[in-house]
């Protein structure tokens, strides 16, 4: 373990949540897209998936209390992938949209405002969090830095 490690565990987790918030705020633009670009299907919900680069929390938890453990300190958090939501769309009746099937019903993104703004109010408080925690650390080595005078 180095001295930057609790560094480097927190910017992990800043880039993740950052990720994270550019992947609700493209589903939020994208609340009313009935076409993406090429004229193929509806905009689907993105959500992001986070895990551990190394190790679990019970073994953290086993290492804390003295038992044996069999992986190290953690090494942060990284994103494996960008998934779709495969809920169905939802379907409104505007038989003047360009968009409308024969019945005159178009198929809406599957995106909730609530839910999205759910999401970014916990991404949010989960970067403010790490910053708070980063600092922490830098004050602290700073700090171990004025032992010395």
């Amino acid at each position: 373990m180095t001295i930057f490690h609790s560094m480097n565990n927190t910017s992990s987790a800043l880039t993740a949540q950052r990720l994270r918030m550019d992947v609700i705020s493209s589903n939020m633009a994208n609340v009313d897209s009935t076409r993406s670009l090429n004229g193929g299907e509806t905009y689907r919900r993105k959500s992001v998936v986070l895990q551990p680069k190394e190790g679990q929390f019970s073994s953290f938890l086993n290492k804390a209390i003295g038992r044996s453990s069999q992986t190290g300190i953690g090494n942060g958090v990284k994103v494996t992938e960008v998934v779709e939501d495969e809920t169905p769309f939802k379907m409104v009746y505007d038989p003047t949209h360009p968009d409308a099937n024969e019945d005159g019903y178009v198929e809406m993104p599957n995106v909730d405002p609530l839910r999205e703004m759910v999401d970014l109010m916990s991404a949010t408080r989960s970067y403010e969090a790490n910053v708070t925690v980063f600092n922490a650390s830098k004050n602290m080595m700073m700090k171990s830095l004025e032992i010395g005078k």
